[in-house]
């Protein structure tokens, strides 16, 4: 008698442990090697030279600037040159003529930045509003700003400053002429108000640059707030003095600072106008008379080098200014 045959329970494969994705997301494949991906150094490799270059055109003078400024170097004394420490930058200091251009230098800038900020304020409020010809006036007004510095001096220095021929003592004769009097004034601008003259031209070439900030930061209001304003009955002083003021503080703030790094490093409008007299020498062109009339190269270098430094703190400033105002256009 056999046993009765019974059926064999099916074969099923072993279970295995399900498979965890590894912390920290995914691994790349490892490269031949243990090289890392290229993905940034290839993204980075075409911006080589241009850094390359920046380095050499900007930061090689300056360098150099700062190793000659703790030499005594002087082209009328050959002799005695070698490393004199801090000498340059304390005979800088106790300099008079520098302390002097830099109280020029204070005034021209805050003359300068205030005037043509509150002129192209105006100007920015005015293009706001939409009139026939707008686009011809807006180039017209930013005409100025694109003439080369030099050329915009000697503008001013011969077509209206003259005392000869120059336009305004021009307008001042045919305005006298119309009222019967040949005795028309004829004042010598740039001797009997020479700073002025110079902050004059430097607020006609810098006020449409003030106006192109601010015109941008108006543009970028939100009309329905001030369409909601009206609404209310709020007239066009209040709506300046609680919407449009506030939004353009930050405008204002950056026009104020890139307009003073500028300014403070202007030279062209001095030399051309002025050449320094009268009390108009601000900080470039006292450096300029250190290198070139004094020949004294070492203390030229301390000098400029000290002008580079107050440009920096305000630039920090503009950066700092400028980096609040793109964080609050993202939120």
């Amino acid at each position: 008698m056999t046993a009765p045959l019974t059926a064999e329970p099916p074969r099923t494969a072993p279970r295995t442990a399900p498979r965890t994705a590894p912390r920290g997301g995914p691994r790349r494949a490892a490269r031949p090697g243990g090289s890392r991906p290229r993905g940034a150094g290839a993204r980075r490799a075409p911006l080589l030279p241009a850094l390359v270059f920046l380095i050499v055109v900007t930061q090689l003078p300056f360098v150099a600037t700062l190793v000659i400024s703790f030499m005594r170097w002087n082209a009328l004394a050959p002799d005695d040159r070698g490393f004199g420490g801090l000498a340059n930058y304390r005979d800088a200091l106790a300099d008079p003529a520098l302390r002097s251009s830099l109280l020029t230098t204070v005034v021209l800038t805050s003359a300068v930045v205030l005037t043509s900020l509150l002129l192209g304020l105006g100007l920015a409020l005015l293009l706001d509003r939409g009139f026939l010809g707008r686009g011809i006036v807006r180039t017209l007004l930013i005409a100025p700003f694109l003439v080369v510095p030099a050329a915009s001096a000697l503008l001013w220095k011969h077509a209206l400053y003259n005392a000869s021929y120059g336009l305004i003592n021009g307008s001042l004769t045919w305005i006298w002429s119309l009222f019967g009097s040949d005795g028309a004034p004829q004042p010598d601008w740039m001797s009997g108000l020479p700073l002025v003259a110079v902050e004059v031209s430097l607020i006609w070439q810098w006020t449409p640059f003030m106006m192109l900030i601010l015109l941008a930061g108006l543009q970028s209001r939100p009309p329905d707030i001030v369409e909601a304003a009206h609404v209310d009955g709020a007239g066009s002083w209040q709506v300046f003095r609680h919407l449009t003021f506030p939004h353009l503080r930050r405008y204002l703030e950056l026009a104020a600072l890139l307009g003073s790094i500028y300014v403070v490093q202007n030279f062209d409008a001095v030399f051309t106008l002025t050449s320094g007299g009268l009390g108009t020498a601000n900080l470039p062109y006292t450096v300029y008379q250190t290198f070139y009339q004094a020949h004294d190269y070492g203390r030229a270098s301390a000098e400029g080098v000290l002008v580079v430094i107050c440009s920096m703190v305000i630039a920090t400033f503009a950066l700092r200014t400028v980096s609040s105002l793109f964080r609050e256009e993202a939120l």
